[in-house]
């Protein structure tokens, strides 16, 4: 999230007067993450978090924000797209895609224990469940294909080192995406972007994912793969924490048991969660957007984990 469309808090009061969700009393930018304008947006009835989109297209957003939508009805708690008179979530505003959602209670966990990331995977295995009978159909928009296509972009701005291993690892990941075992993975609606600062918790309890605007239909083991390069390593070195990594998988494989391609494989997409990041923050750190508000991530921190990832593959215990 970040502020490179600047609200007047009259235009967002416009808005917000049709949702029928109180009058707005307070606006404030919000300077986390790097793709789109967000404002906390409060009313006399409740808090809500605003977005415009600054990248997704109005032909692209109906999957994200019926998603949401159709997970709440499901009894996943994630922010809940705010409709007008009409039942249309998808708004304009300042010329852009808009939405309005519900404000999570609770706050960010980012120093998790086991009992956390243990919440954290069976939510999510909840998650894909509930996202089975999901219509809708829009790939993972940072998939494969568009790692083929950013790595030469960003290709002139590392050391000789940086792109073989950039190289090497696209090329690996490029035959994995080939293979019959890849195409057997069970799919289905992921998150894609589950990292620390996408999870909300009151202590211990886990109060709700938000954040979905980069997911789309991929394979569940991504998902899983990404929270574990998040939520079960050391910041600083990047290596996996076994204990934290263990109550993850377990938890997870508790409410949608893994199956046999997914234990197999689960060393090759913690591979690609890493160089999914590591290829996106290069992208955004090299080449940045103009933003009232912004915040860059450090791209070098994806590329520790990508090589802890090569280097020290893992599989849980008791696969």
């Amino acid at each position: 999230m970040a502020v490179f469309t600047e609200v007047s808090f009259d235009n967002a009061a416009e808005l917000i007067g049709r949702l029928g969700v109180g009058e707005l009393t307070t606006l404030k930018g919000i300077a986390a993450g790097i793709e789109n304008t967000n404002y906390f947006a409060d009313t006399a009835k409740g808090r809500y978090v605003l977005t415009l989109f600054e990248r997704l297209s109005f032909e692209q957003l109906p999957f994200y924000l019926h998603l949401m939508k159709h997970l709440a009805t499901h009894g996943v708690p994630v922010p809940e797209p705010q409709a007008d008179a009409s039942g249309e979530i998808l708004h304009t505003l300042c010329g852009k895609p808009a939405a309005v959602v519900n404000r999570l209670s609770g706050s960010h966990q980012l120093a998790p224990d086991s009992s956390h990331c243990e919440s954290v995977g069976a939510m999510l295995a909840r998650m894909h469940l509930a996202g089975q009978d999901y219509p809708r159909h829009q790939p993972n928009l940072r998939g494969l294909d568009w790692w083929g296509e950013t790595v030469p972009v960003v290709a002139p701005h590392l050391t000789p080192a940086q792109r073989t291993l950039i190289e090497s690892e696209l090329a690996f990941q490029q035959q994995l995406g080939a293979s019959a075992a890849y195409a057997a993975l069970p799919r289905g609606a992921i998150h894609a972007d589950l990292f620390r600062d996408n999870v909300m918790f009151e202590g211990h309890k886990l109060t709700g994912f938000f954040d979905f605007y980069f997911a789309g239909v991929d394979t569940f083991l991504f998902d899983i793969a990404v929270c574990l390069n998040d939520w079960c390593i050391d910041l600083e070195s990047g290596r996996l924490v076994e204990e934290r990594a263990m109550a993850f998988v377990a938890a997870y494989d508790a409410v949608r048991p893994l199956g046999s391609s997914e234990r197999r494989l689960m060393p090759a997409l913690m591979r690609a969660a890493a160089l999914r990041f590591w290829i996106s923050r290069l992208w955004d750190f090299h080449l940045p957007r103009d933003a009232a508000v912004l915040k860059a991530h450090d791209p070098t921190h994806f590329e520790r984990v990508l090589t802890h990832r090569v280097n020290e593959p893992w599989h849980p215990a008791f696969i």
